[in-house]
């Protein structure tokens, strides 16, 4: 099956988590989420990943947003797995994790691992917004583990994107051009491109060029 893409709709789903059933997104109407997928529990990859969303939990709440695990493992083996991990590691997973044995709700996303017939989820990440709609989908290999904190900057510039109207830089907020400060959206016409210069002019903005203005958060 394919993805949602950016800007859809999240598509619906209930399914059995190791908090109790979830009815997804409408549980979680207003917040921000973070729907995750893993290959499966019980191997060391997936374990270091679910023990570094685990110690940035309240960094993730600060920003209104849930974390939400999910592999194709059953909800016993999930259980067990954060057990592990709460007594050998000294971590408690605080959020929940599908237990999307059928692997219906991983199809929706397209979250299975083309080369292990059907029996693994890729490591699959989806932000989506308050109003249910795909912000970013990230994608990564069986062999590589996740940056959480870069999902943390990835949440942090959408909202401070959406809030002030404006796009942000690489690295944001640590660009090597401009550091913390903002893009003001393109000019859409000859005036306006005119208008930016004059702006910049009077140090209200400040510009490479017409196309390339940027400001204060």
């Amino acid at each position: 099956m394919g993805i949602p893409l950016i800007g859809d709709k999240v598509p619906q789903f209930e399914a059995q988590t190791t908090m109790g059933a979830i009815n997804f997104p409408e549980d979680y109407r207003g917040k921000w989420i973070v729907l995750f997928s893993h290959p499966a529990d019980f191997t060391p990859v997936c374990t270091s990943e679910f023990v570094a969303f685990a110690k940035r939990y309240e960094k993730f709440k600060e920003l209104n947003t849930e974390l939400i695990g999910l592999s194709i493992d059953q909800v016993f083996s999930h259980i067990k797995w954060t057990e592990w991990i709460k007594d050998k590691l000294g971590v408690e997973i605080p959020f929940p994790i599908i237990a999307d044995n059928t692997g219906k709700v991983a199809g929706m996303f397209g979250m299975l691992h083309p080369e292990a017939a059907g029996s693994q989820t890729v490591r699959a990440v989806f932000v989506v917004d308050p109003e249910g709609i795909v912000r970013a989908i990230m994608y990564y290999p069986l062999s590589i583990g996740r940056n959480m904190d870069e999902i943390l900057r990835l949440l942090k510039a959408l909202q401070t994107s959406d809030r002030e109207k404006v796009a942000l830089p690489a690295g944001w907020p640590e660009n090597e051009l401009i550091g913390d400060r903002a893009i003001v959206p393109p000019a859409t016409s000859e005036k306006e491109a005119k208008e930016r210069l004059e702006a910049a002019r009077r140090k209200e903005l400040e510009c490479y060029d017409w196309w390339f203005c940027h400001r204060k958060l």
